[in-house]
């Protein structure tokens, strides 16, 4: 597990120091003030986020990713890219593309393309 330890959290209004505990890639919990030891001795690593913010991330539910058919403007990568800089995590996908995304077997093939290009969790509109 990983540890990033004594941040600024900034989470449903409040602000306080916390620290996040991570599971592989996912966040196991948040824990307000002190750490428990124990939770310390199953840590292989510990990052001190003392004077950094730590805050949840962002869901942008009205996105122009301009695949297929726009891509000259940007495409799933570039754009989910942009939006990981931003804070960014999820990703909800307009679907005025050329040709529009308004059939299931599009949508699935949108779903492939997101699958291997995108930097960011994405959902589509339909």
């Amino acid at each position: 597990m990983t540890l990033i330890h004594r941040a600024t959290v900034v989470n449903e209004g409040e602000t306080y120091e916390g620290s996040l505990l991570l599971k592989g890639q996912k966040i196991d919990r948040v824990i307000r003030g002190e750490v428990p030891e124990a939770v310390f001795r199953q840590c292989r690593r510990v990052i001190d986020a003392r004077g950094l913010w730590l805050l949840p991330g962002i869901i942008d539910d009205h996105v122009h990713f301009r695949e297929p058919g726009l891509t000259r403007k940007g495409d799933m990568f570039t754009e989910s890219r942009a939006a990981v800089a931003g804070g960014v995590t999820s990703c909800m996908e307009m679907p005025n593309t050329v040709p529009q995304t308004t059939t299931i077997e599009a949508l699935e093939q949108k779903f492939e393309r997101a699958a291997s290009q995108s930097m960011v969790n994405y959902s589509f509109y339909l």
